[in-house]
C-alpha cells in the first residue's frame, strides 16, 4: 500500500490517511452562517476519501469579515456546525475549520466598523481607508482566536488551522510590508511576531490537547519587499515552540501577489461577470486593471516545493504539511518522497470530491481541473464552484473558460511546465 493510504495520528487526532482538503474559500456562508451547499460539498469531500476536510476561512469575530459569505464563528451556530461535523464523521473523515480575521481586507459595510490592521492605509480592493489597531483591539482580537477555538471544540471539529499566511490580520504583522509600527509590535521580527504569539497562545490553550492545532504560514510573500523565507522559517520555529502540532506551507499576499497563492490567470472577465452591478466600480477598476494588479503566475504541478524543502531542512524533525500543485497520484507520492507526512488539495477536490478514492484505485490518476480559475472569479460574489458544475454558467462564460484554458495550454508548455 502507498504511504499516501496509511493512518496518520496530527497531535491527539488520527487522520485514516495523509490527504487533506484545503482551506481554498468556499463563500457557501451567506449571512456568515453555514448553508445547505455547504454541508453537501463537505460531506461528498469526506465521502471522497479523504482524512480531513478544513472549512475554510471561519472570521473568529464580526470584525474580521471580509465576504457577506463568509462564515463568523458564534455560540449559536454551534448546532448547525455540529450537523456538519457529524455528517463528515460519519463517512470516515476528520473535522478540521480555519480561523482567521482579514485585518485591512474588508469594508465597513461588511465587517460592521472601520476595517483595521497592523498600521493604517487604504485598501484599494475595498476601496476603503482603515485604522491602526490598538492595545485594545489586539488583545480583544486575541482573545478571539481562544474563543473561536472553544466554539469549535463543542461543534465537534478535530482541528483548527490558524491563518497566519496570505495577507490576512496575523500576516499583516508578521510582513514588514504591511507593519510599520514602531511600538513592540512592530520593527524587529520578534516585535512583528508578538501578536501571532498572542493568538496562538490563546488558541493553544483552549485547544487544551482535545483537538489538533495546525496554522497556514506563508514560505514567503512572493513580492520584494514582502516577508522573506528565512524570516519565516523563524516564524515557524516559534510557532512549534508555541506548541503548534504541524504547519501547512503556502505562500502570497492577497493585496499584494494574490496569483502567487493560486497560479493561473486572475480570471478578470468571469469576476467581472458575477460581481453585482452595486459595486460597478470594482467591475470597471478590474476590467480595466485586473491583469496588471493581478499578473499571471503559471501554474505548475507542486510550485510550492522548492520553497517547502527549506522549511524541511531547517526543522527535519517537524511535520510540515504541503500544499500547492497536487493534481495527480505522481505529485502525491512525490510529497510523501520528500519527507511530507500530510498533503493538502484545494481545487482537485472542488472539481471531483471523488478524486482521492479515484487516486487509491489507479496509480496514474490525473485530477481534470485545468485550473482555468472559474472558481476563484465566482467565490468573491458567488459560491465556489467548478464551471464543469456550476448551475447558472452561461455558453460565453463557457467559451471565456475554453481561452483562458487555451492560454495557460500555451504558457506552460512554452515554459516546460506542460508536456
Amino acid at each position: 500500500m502507498s504511504k499516501i493510504f496509511t493512518p496518520y495520528r496530527l497531535g491527539p487526532v488520527e487522520l485514516r490517511n495523509r490527504t487533506v482538503r484545503s482551506a481554498a474559500f468556499e463563500a457557501m456562508c451567506p449571512g456568515n452562517r453555514p448553508s445547505q451547499e455547504l454541508f453537501d460539498y463537505h460531506t461528498s469531500v469526506a465521502r471522497g476519501g479523504i482524512g480531513m476536510t478544513t472549512v475554510a476561512y471561519a472570521a473568529v469575530c464580526r470584525s474580521g469579515v471580509s465576504f457577506d459569505t463568509q462564515l463568523c464563528l458564534s455560540d449559536e451556530l454551534i448546532p448547525e456546525l455540529r450537523k456538519l461535523t457529524d455528517a463528515i464523521h460519519a463517512e470516515g473523515a476528520k473535522a478540521s475549520i480555519q480561523l482567521g480575521h482579514c485585518g485591512n481586507m474588508t469594508h465597513r459595510r461588511t465587517c460592521g466598523c472601520m476595517p483595521m490592521g497592523a498600521s493604517r492605509g487604504f485598501n484599494l480592493y475595498s476601496p476603503t481607508f482603515y485604522r491602526k489597531m490598538s492595545r485594545k483591539d489586539i488583545d480583544e482580537v486575541a482573545a478571539a482566536f481562544g474563543n473561536a477555538t472553544r466554539i469549535c471544540i463543542e461543534a465537534g471539529f478535530d482541528a483548527v488551522e490558524v491563518h497566519a499566511g496570505h495577507g490576512y490580520l496575523i500576516s499583516q504583522f508578521l510582513s514588514p510590508y504591511t507593519n510599520h509600527r514602531r511600538d513592540e509590535f512592530g520593527g524587529s521580527l520578534e516585535n512583528r511576531m508578538r501578536f501571532m504569539k498572542m493568538c496562538i497562545s490563546e488558541v493553544v490553550k483552549a485547544a487544551d490537547g482535545r483537538i489538533a492545532v495546525t496554522a497556514k504560514l506563508n514560505t514567503r510573500d512572493g513580492f520584494k519587499g514582502g516577508q522573506e523565507t528565512d524570516e519565516l522559517i523563524e516564524v515557524a520555529k516559534e510557532l512549534r515552540r508555541l506548541g503548534v502540532d504541524a504547519i501547512t506551507l503556502s505562500g502570497g499576499f492577497v493585496s499584494r501577489a494574490p496569483m502567487y497563492v493560486m497560479r493561473g490567470q486572475f480570471p478578470v472577465p468571469i469576476f467581472v461577470h458575477y460581481f453585482p452591478w452595486s459595486q460597478w466600480w470594482l467591475k470597471l477598476g478590474v476590467a480595466l486593471a485586473g491583469k496588471i494588479v493581478s499578473p499571471t503566475v503559471p501554474f505548475k504541478h507542486l510550485f510550492f516545493l522548492e520553497d517547502a524543502r527549506k522549511f524541511r531542512e531547517a526543522m527535519p524533525d517537524y511535520p510540515f504539511i504541503y500544499v500547492g500543485g497536487v493534481t495527480t497520484r505522481q505529485d502525491a507520492e512525490t510529497v510523501m518522497e520528500e519527507g511530507f507526512p500530510l498533503f493538502q488539495m484545494g481545487r482537485a477536490v472542488l472539481e471531483d470530491p471523488e478524486f482521492v478514492n479515484k487516486m487509491a484505485a489507479d496509480e496514474n490518476h490525473c485530477s481534470k481541473c485545468e485550473h482555468s480559475n472559474f472558481c476563484i472569479g465566482r467565490m468573491y460574489s458567488r459560491s465556489m464552484q467548478c464551471h464543469k458544475k456550476c448551475v447558472d454558467i452561461t455558453p460565453r462564460l463557457e467559451r471565456i473558460v475554453e481561452r483562458i484554458n487555451r492560454q495557460n495550454e500555451k504558457q506552460e508548455r512554452k515554459l516546460g511546465y506542460r508536456k
